[in-house]
Parts: C-alpha cells; sequence; structure tokens
C-alpha cells in the first residue's frame, strides 16, 4: 500500500474541491476538504463499479446526504473520469454538470438528487431493501453494498430517526453509512445545538456502530472492511473528520475546524486560498491541476474495477445460461417493462368507495407484478393497501421474500425509502397513508418530481368526509397543493407529475393501469373513504368509459346539440353532478358533465380535444370538495367553482355535505344563480 499516493489523492480532491468553490465564488468548501480521505479510500478501494458501463445492475450504490458536499463528490468522480477538468471549473455555472447540490446523473456516477438533508441515506435505506428483494429472488450473485454520506445537519434532520430505525428492524447487511462527525455546522458548532450521543441511539437501533478518525486511511480501511464482512445489521462509521482540512489563514497558521468555511469561498471565510493550496501542495498557476502519480494511481484503479466487473458479468452469463427463465424476469424488471395486465377483470362490487378499488386492484397486482413492493404508513387497513398485504408477506430481517413494507408512523421516511427503491431499479414501489399526511411527504415527493421517479403514491380519505375525524385529518387544500405539481415541469419539458383522482371503481381500475404505464414520473391516486354512486355508462361498458381517463378529462353523461351548461368535477363530486343534472333537466337546461380525474393530462391534449369537452362561450360550474382554485383553471374566467373555503368541522360525513352544500339540491341553486348572473 502506497500511503504517499493516497494521501495525495485526498489532498488532490481537498485542492478540487477548494478551487471549484473560489472561482464560483460560491459553494461549500469545508466539508468537502473534511471528507475527502473517506471519499477516496471508498471509491478507490471498495466501491464496484464498471467505468465503461454506469448502468451495471450489480454496481454498489453510493449515495450522498449532504448535497452541499459536492464538491468533493465531483472531484473523486473526476478522477474516476465521469467528470472532465472543464466541468469542475463550471461548477455551479448556467447548463453545467455540475450544479450547486448534484441532481441525478447515473451516467456520470451521481445515483440521486441530493440537498434537502436526511433525504440522502434514507434513499439509500430504499435502495438496501430493493437490493435485498432482487438478491432473495434471484441469488446472492445478485448482493451489493449500499454506500451512504451523512453529516451532522442529516442525523439531526428528523427522517434520519425514521430511516435509522428501520434499516436497523430490517437488519440490512448491506447498508454502510460513513457519518462525517465534524462538529461544525452552517451557523454554528455542532454544541451549539446538540448534546445527543449518536453512537448509543444507532447502536439501540440494532445498528453496528464504528468509531473512528475520519482523516486516517488506515482506520477508514479496517471500518470498511469490518462493515463489508458484517452480516446482521447495517453500520455506521462515525468518523471524526477536521472541517477545512488543510487550510491556512494568510500568516500561514491553521485555518481549519472554522464554521465560517461551511458555507463560503475560502477567501471570504477568512483564510488564504493561495497558501492553503500551496500547503497541501497544488500549483498556484494550475489550482485544477490533477497530480501526475493521482492519475497513474486512478488508472490503475479503474483498471482493477473493470477486471472485477467483467468477472462478475462471466459469472452472471453462466447464471443465465444455467437459469434462462429466471434471466428473462431478471432482465425485465430492470427494464420496467410490466406483464399483461387485465385490469377490465377486476370486478368491483356497485357503488364502492375508490379505497376499496384500489383495494381490489391491488390484491390482483400483489399475484401478477412480482416486483412490485408496497408500504403504508400504519394504515393498511385504512388506506387498503392491505389488498396487496393479503396476498403478499411483510418485510422482516433476514426475510426479503415478501413485498410489503410496514413502515410505521413516518410519511416523509416512507417516501424517501421508496424514491430509494426507485433509484436501484428493479422495483416498483408504491406507498399508502391518508391524503391529509401527504403533507408530511412533500419534501421527497418534490424530489420524486425533480428525479423523474415513477413511485406510486396511495393517498385515501381524500376530502372532508373523512367526518368525524375532524379538520385535523380532512384534507382541504392537499389537493390544490398536489396539482401544483401537475403544472410543474421537470427538466424534461413533462408534467413533473401525474395526479389522478377517479370518480368511481371503474376509473379506479383505470387510474392505476395509467400509474403503471407511468414510467416517467410519480403519480399520485387519491382516493375516497366513502362509498360512490357508480357514473351512468351510455354504453353499458362502463370501463371502455372510463379509459377516456387518458385524456385527463372527458366527457360522462352529455345532451342533444350544444348544452346550455357544463358540469365538471373529479372524485366523488362527479356523481353529485349526475344527481344535480336530473333537477336541472327538468327545467329544460341541457347539461353536460365532464369527469377531470387529471387536469394535468387534459392540458396535455390537442386543443381540438380540449374545446371539444369543454367549448369556449358555455357556462362552466365546477364542484369540488377542495379549495375552488382546484378547478378555476378548467372553469375558467367566466366559470364558477364551489369548493371549500374553510377547515373542516367533526361530524358523519352526510351532515357535512348538507353544511357545505356538497349536494343535488345545492348544485341545482348554485347554478341557477351563476345562469341567471351569466355574461352580466
Amino acid at each position: 500500500m502506497d500511503n504517499a499516493v493516497n494521501l495525495r489523492s485526498a489532498d488532490n480532491i481537498r485542492i478540487l474541491s477548494m478551487s471549484m468553490v473560489e472561482k464560483a465564488k460560491s459553494g461549500h468548501p469545508g466539508g468537502a476538504m473534511g471528507g475527502a480521505d473517506f471519499i477516496h479510500v471508498l471509491f478507490s478501494e471498495f466501491l464496484n463499479f464498471d467505468p465503461s458501463d454506469p448502468y451495471w445492475i450489480n454496481r454498489d450504490r453510493f449515495f450522498l446526504d449532504p448535497g452541499h458536499m459536492s464538491p468533493m463528490l465531483y472531484s473523486v468522480l473526476t478522477l474516476t473520469g465521469h467528470f472532465s477538468i472543464e466541468d469542475l471549473k463550471n461548477f455551479r455555472q448556467w447548463g453545467s454538470c455540475t450544479p450547486g447540490h448534484p441532481e441525478l446523473d447515473v451516467a456520470r456516477g451521481i445515483e440521486n438528487t441530493s440537498g434537502p438533508l436526511g433525504q440522502g441515506h434514507t434513499m439509500a435505506v430504499g435502495a438496501a431493501i430493493a437490493e435485498r428483494f432482487l438478491a432473495t429472488r434471484f441469488g446472492e450473485l445478485f448482493s451489493h453494498k449500499i454506500y451512504a454520506f451523512i453529516s451532522d445537519g442529516g442525523i439531526q434532520e428528523e427522517i434520519s430517526q425514521g430511516a435509522g430505525r428501520l434499516a436497523g428492524f430490517l437488519g440490512l447487511n448491506n447498508l454502510i453509512m460513513f457519518y462525517d462527525s465534524n462538529d461544525i455546522q452552517l451557523s454554528t458548532e455542532t454544541n451549539a445545538v446538540t448534546c445527543e450521543d449518536t453512537a448509543m441511539k444507532y447502536s439501540a437501533w440494532g445498528w453496528n456502530v464504528i468509531k473512528i478518525d475520519g482523516n486516517n486511511h488506515e482506520q477508514i480501511r479496517y471500518a470498511l472492511n469490518t462493515a463489508v464482512n458484517e452480516k446482521e445489521r447495517p453500520t455506521i462509521i462515525i468518523g471524526k473528520t477536521i472541517m477545512g482540512k488543510g487550510l491556512v489563514d494568510n500568516e500561514g497558521r491553521p485555518f481549519e475546524r472554522k464554521t465560517s468555511t461551511h458555507g463560503m469561498p475560502v477567501s471570504e471565510a477568512g483564510g488564504s486560498f493561495e497558501k492553503s493550496l500551496k500547503n497541501l501542495g497544488g500549483d498556484i498557476n494550475d489550482p485544477f491541476a490533477i497530480f501526475d502519480d493521482v492519475k497513474v494511481y486512478y488508472a490503475k484503479i479503474l483498471e482493477k474495477k473493470s477486471l472485477i466487473a467483467s468477472e462478475w458479468k462471466k459469472a452472471k452469463e453462466k447464471w443465465a445460461v444455467e437459469n434462462p427463465e429466471l434471466n428473462k424476469k431478471l432482465i425485465s424488471f430492470y427494464k420496467g417493462d410490466l406483464p399483461e395486465i387485465d385490469f377490465r377483470s377486476v370486478v368491483h362490487k356497485e357503488g364502492l368507495a375508490t379505497r376499496a378499488a384500489s383495494a381490489n386492484i391491488l390484491a390482483m397486482l400483489a399475484r401478477t407484478v412480482e416486483n412490485m413492493i408496497v408500504a403504508s404508513a400504519d394504515l393498511a387497513n385504512s388506506d387498503k393497501t392491505d389488498g396487496f398485504l393479503k396476498n403478499t408477506r411483510p418485510f422482516r430481517k433476514g426475510d426479503f421474500s415478501g413485498a410489503f413494507l410496514h413502515a410505521g408512523v413516518s410519511e416523509l421516511t416512507m417516501a424517501g425509502i421508496m424514491n430509494g427503491m426507485a433509484l436501484h431499479g428493479g422495483v416498483i414501489p408504491a406507498c399508502g397513508t391518508f391524503f391529509v399526511f401527504s403533507d408530511y411527504m412533500k419534501p421527497a415527493v418534490r424530489l420524486a418530481c425533480l428525479m423523474g421517479l415513477p413511485v406510486k403514491y396511495i393517498w385515501t380519505h381524500d376530502a372532508f368526509r373523512v367526518g368525524e375525524d375532524g379538520p385535523t385529518h380532512q384534507p382541504v387544500e392537499q389537493e390544490a397543493q398536489i396539482r401544483l405539481m401537475e403544472r410543474l415541469k421537470n427538466h424534461r419539458g413533462e408534467n413533473s407529475m401525474l395526479v389522478l383522482r377517479p370518480a368511481d371503481s371503474a376509473e379506479t381500475s383505470v387510474a392505476w393501469k395509467l400509474a403503471l404505464e407511468n414510467r416517467k414520473t410519480p403519480t399520485a391516486l387519491i382516493l375516497s373513504r366513502q362509498n360512490i354512486k357508480d357514473l351512468p355508462s351510455a354504453t353499458g361498458d362502463r370501463y371502455n368509459d372510463a379509459l377516456m381517463s387518458e385524456k385527463g378529462a372527458y366527457i360522462v353523461q352529455d345532451c342533444q346539440g350544444v348544452p346550455d351548461l357544463i358540469l365538471i368535477a373529479s372524485g366523488s363530486e362527479v356523481s353529485t353532478l349526475v344527481e344535480g343534472s336530473l333537477l336541472l333537466k327538468n327545467e329544460n337546461i341541457k347539461v353536460r358533465i365532464v369527469s377531470a380525474p387529471s387536469e394535468g393530462l387534459f392540458r396535455n391534449q390537442p386543443q381540438e380535444y380540449r374545446k371539444s369537452v369543454i367549448p369556449e362561450n358555455i357556462p362552466v360550474f365546477g364542484l369540488t370538495a377542495g379549495l375552488p382554485v382546484t378547478l378555476e383553471g378548467l372553469a375558467g374566467p367566466k366559470g364558477r367553482v364551489w369548493g371549500v373555503n374553510t377547515f373542516g368541522y367533526s361530524a358523519p360525513y352526510k351532515v357535512l355535505d348538507q353544511k357545505f352544500g356538497f349536494t343535488a339540491e345545492n348544485v341545482y341553486n348554485q347554478v341557477k344563480e351563476y345562469l341567471a348572473g351569466y355574461g352580466k
């Protein structure tokens, strides 16, 4: 072992990290410099990847939690050939592949988007579950390690509680996390906000805990070797590191362990960039240089990693010959292919709650989609994900033969874990809870939208009709918030999320069809607690009618000729409009009823189709159990929307329907008033 070149490699990472931030005049150099030793040893000696095949399915995964330490990751990935020096010089600039916080880019070795602290290592827990799920089905040939890097801030974020608890409970021995404990935060030292014993906390959760000097290469190697050989528990390596290791000030005195270097360039923080560069062995005339001996060393490292990957691929080829059917299944899992699913064949009783219809679909999916994993935040019997659970088994320590995760009361953790499963690949993750608790999940949902992860969210109890549970459990503003994600575009120009609120059982079947077919973005299924009358069908084939949900909005019931009025809603309110239309028809008002499960899909349709459903210059009345703004975009500037403008109340849901005006009679009254004043 050449200790000199290893120390030079770590210093080279420090130099590149410091130089990137200095040139950009923005960023976080201190933590990156302190973590350089661990990241070098991990990538050079332990992390398995194929330099010529970044998507190799059996690569080890590395999840960065503190995204502000991106200079460290970009620097080591430059040594491995994933980034160029020019990429580093464009750090934090428009159009560069080196943004301030890393964004998912597997081709360049970036396994996750990170920035919101705590989520990165939680995604690693999800990836570790996916790895165990797949290795259970295909054999230990397909086992690999999931590495995570977390900071003081990530340890403090509440999501770390759920991630640590679940990883320990499930005995994820394939998960190895390095805690970069440098005692410095952005605005204070760590001792100003906490005195907890992190080691005891993780030990209590069932983790293997190793304490080391995080800048000592021998201790890092020892800890990683011990962690790799651990058979029962996830491992956390608590490494005491030095913030801004190697920094000096203008007088050449040590400038390490400074809060200022956490979030600003060295020269602005009070240190000397030039003298620190020289102290670390760099060249002031070429601060982005890679040392010659480091180049040679990493070239040898890459040759070795290529050989390891090649040997594995040979073993996999032999396995494929011996297991042709399993190999076909493995390929289909990672490609995201779906088996033939006959959604029409699922028979629903009349007038079901859409959560119950979803349970029927989930029962069928548990038997047909072998790589689907469903989770629930302690609500399986209420969000009806138990339709899936009844046809499989929950994960237990050492047993991943089932496909259900009891996440416990930890919605944000569950959502982060789902993201990790999707990032790992080979599985289809879905999770359920009450719609009102989507508030807890939004930070992870937002990252799923940003990364384009096909996670399925099963959000039930969709409106004030939760009833007696009262306003704490009755969503009002949540649908408007989630539907904003349909309007927000991702970086590929697509709606960042597909949001579906089905109006009856048939639409629920189609909603699940659309959700599984959507492999580009997350999908939200917003489902009712209470029973809903099935919508009428002019064709006698309600499922076939509901297939028009693929266009986002469609005509459920029409009149002869040009309508006098268009009634529009989603979810359970559509059946209320049907009842109200009967009263309107008694007065010879010609009515068209439109179901709009997805405004985003509808807006993606050609203008010709949109105008055929909602023509211009015809009055539009919308009904929504959420904020009126939920439908105002479809109702248009001359339309009127009846919605809910207050928090709910505790009462039976039928009483709330009456009090809030969600009845056929109120639809009639509101429409009459609206039409009387229309155009005035």
